[in-house]
């Protein structure tokens, strides 16, 4: 009867050091999207002069770019708008976004560095690596699609209350659908790719 074949090994040095830089990495924008969400959360929920980032559409300002100065009609993309206050609503939107934003990328990045560690020592394919993959792509959606989504409830009620709900900026898409669906692809290719793989691994070793 054939023995197994391993499916795990010690690191080299040159993978240990890979995998050092890529946790150090990872931790760093984990604990950078910590940061970041709480101290927004935290500046804003005193509720008075909170700082918004607004997309705009067809939307014309005026800036100094003339000779000496002079005012020159600019089309406003995006900008960031302090309101006095905002609707209860677009508050707790607003911690919504941050909390969802911090707990999107800390899962992210722990589940890669899990499934880095995993594939180090020898095991690429198997289920669990399946399954966190699929995890990754799921949670990575939802951040890509919830965030934006909560943040221009945010912008709307920023923009309502300072106009005092006179201004229309119109109909303005904030999930980037492309990316969207790059990401849903990327996600669904990979989770094939992993699931595929375990399958074909297995039976090979059952064939050793």
């Amino acid at each position: 009867m054939a023995s197994p074949r391993p499916t795990s090994r010690i690191l080299s040095r040159g993978d240990t050091v890979g995998f050092l830089f890529f946790i150090v990495l990872g931790v760093g924008l984990a604990v950078w999207a910590v940061v970041h969400s709480v101290i927004t959360i935290i500046e804003a929920l005193p509720n008075r002069d909170v700082r918004v980032a607004a997309p705009f559409l067809d939307t014309v300002a005026q800036a100094p770019l003339g000779p000496d100065g002079a005012a020159v009609p600019v089309e406003l993309g995006s900008g960031v708008v302090v309101a006095s206050e905002l609707p209860l609503a677009s508050l707790w939107a607003l911690v919504i976004a941050e909390t969802l934003f911090a707990a999107v990328v800390v899962t992210v990045v722990a589940l890669l560095l899990v499934l880095t560690a995993g594939i180090l020592r020898g095991r690429i394919f198997s289920r669990r690596h399946t399954v966190m993959v699929s995890t990754v792509g799921v949670v990575a959606l939802v951040g890509l699609a919830g965030v934006p989504f909560f943040r221009n409830m945010v912008a709307n009620g920023a923009l309502a209350r300072i106009s005092e709900y006179t201004y229309e900026r119109g109909l303005v898409q904030t999930v980037d659908l492309p990316v969207l669906f790059g990401a849903a692809f990327v996600a669904a290719l990979a989770g094939t790719v992993f699931s595929v793989g375990d399958r074909l691994q297995r039976d090979t070793e059952g064939l050793v």
